[in-house]
């Protein structure tokens, strides 16, 4: 349903039957008891886990009924349209950008006061927690993702080079990528990039694929190589510094100067509409690809050969960005208590098959520590025999928070001027310090500092 048909059907009205219409309760419900509504977007593979993950949570609370308002489509504009009517869900995802929004207009419940209760919720790996204020906490991050380098295991033996790296330790350098792309890259007729007769326009396998305008692929190198978004208050952008500037010309370079990744448009099949990384490396029209962990289920339910290698380095540890939506306790609800053990349980691994699935990996300090609880989400056949070191240990060692979730106002200054300086940057119509030396100054005028941020 999109935006005018909402209007058409009359507002808020339309909106909340057509979300009910989406979920469903499991049965009649029992008199007298708390009535809650979770409200989430996803796969429909995601909504048979939350489905399964809420009908659990009734048998251990009889006194419970849950209704599930699954949204695929539109979320934001439909939850807002639910704060707007102040009909909102007990419980329920929340875009991160607008989490903080709502929190500080009072919509969502300061979780703080329930961290004790609930010991679950002082577990949390320290970047999961969603800080607006001191000793205010609006949510926690949903799920933990990581960025990650996917490959195609057959493209790789075809190509006669070693994998990427699985361990932090072992990680390729920048150049190392570079050569190894080389290798992977092929056109029409066989020939590599850096071999006589080379047609750029009829490509048969690219070696590379890494984003310019999703920040948390490039995030993780940035921080690598010593740079940032903003300085640490938050109110300068740091986009023009030289350390920046050599990651976004190293990406620039990978298309125009060493022609191992692909341009604009030339991985669309139809439209602008891109595969996803399951189908690109099935497919082998890429080999290796930076994409998230979330990817998982795509590549196991695709049957796909890949492997999962650790991102190339710079000079510091920091390699991977995590990134993650929120979910929140609306201040909405009549029933508080049972909505905050709802909110615990909703992403409980023992509880939540998206975990052992492969979509999500856990925000719970113990399953990245603990050994027992991490074979828990990670000892199937889901999961590669490099996935301890690729994923949970570079996750927990190398990774850093997405700065789009922690920075102030980083709605607009993503839509208004960070996307088109991007965009600039991919087309190869200017180097990436021009672009990024004009942009940089217009960010800094937008910038407001960063959210709040505490220890538990």
């Amino acid at each position: 349903m999109r935006r005018r048909e909402l209007f058409r059907m009359g507002g808020l009205a339309a909106l909340g039957a057509a979300a009910a219409a989406c979920g469903g309760g499991a049965g009649p419900t029992p008199a007298g008891a708390a009535e809650l509504q979770f409200m989430y977007w996803g796969s429909t593979f995601e909504r048979k886990a939350v489905a399964k993950m809420l009908q659990a949570f009734e048998k251990q609370k009889p006194g419970v009924r849950v209704e599930a308002l699954f949204t695929p489509d539109e979320y934001d504009v439909k939850l807002n349209a639910l704060v707007a009517g102040n009909r909102t869900p007990d419980v329920g995802y929340v875009p991160m950008a607008m989490s903080f929004r709502l929190a500080e207009q009072g919509k969502l419940v300061n979780l703080h006061p329930y961290i004790k209760k609930y010991p679950q919720l002082g577990g949390y790996l320290p970047d999961a927690y969603l800080w607006y204020g001191p000793d205010k906490l609006h949510g926690v991050a949903t799920a933990n993702e990581s960025m990650l380098l996917w490959y195609s295991r057959a493209a790789v033996t075809e190509a006669g080079i070693a994998p990427p790296p699985a361990d932090a330790a072992s990680a390729w350098t920048w150049d190392q990528l570079v050569q190894n792309a080389f290798k992977l890259t092929v056109d029409q007729s066989g020939k590599h990039p850096d071999e006589a007769g080379f047609d750029p326009k009829q490509v048969r396998q690219f070696g590379v694929s890494c984003s310019f305008t999703y920040p948390a692929a490039w995030y993780g190198f940035l921080r690598g190589n010593g740079g940032d978004f903003a300085d640490e208050a938050g109110t300068k952008c740091l986009l023009d510094s030289p350390e920046s500037i050599e990651v976004f010309q190293n990406l620039q370079d990978l298309v125009y100067k060493h022609r191992v990744a692909p341009g604009p448009g030339q991985l669309a099949a139809t439209g602008d509409e891109v595969p996803g990384t399951s189908i690109l490396l099935k497919t082998k029209r890429v080999a290796m690809v930076v994409d998230g962990h979330w990817s998982l289920l795509d590549m196991n339910e695709s049957k796909v050969d890949f492997g999962i290698g650790v991102l190339p380095k710079y000079d510091q540890p920091y390699t991977t960005t995590q990134v993650a939506g929120a979910s929140s306790v609306f201040a909405t609800t009549k029933h508080v208590e049972e909505a905050v053990e709802l909110f615990a349980f909703h992403i409980d691994p023992r509880y939540v098959d998206l975990y052992a699935q492969g979509l999500w990996m856990p925000q719970e300090r113990k399953y990245y520590e603990d050994q027992a609880a991490v074979d828990s989400w990670t000892k199937n056949a889901g999961h590669p025999p490099e996935f301890r070191t690729a994923v949970v240990d570079y996750t927990r060692d190398h990774g850093v928070p997405a700065f789009g979730n922690r920075v102030k106002n980083m709605t607009a200054i993503a839509s208004d001027v960070l996307t088109p300086a991007l965009q600039e940057i991919e087309s190869g119509k200017r180097s990436a310090a021009e672009v990024l030396k004009e942009v940089t100054p217009k960010i800094t005028e937008m910038l407001q500092g960063w959210h709040h941020a505490q220890e538990v």
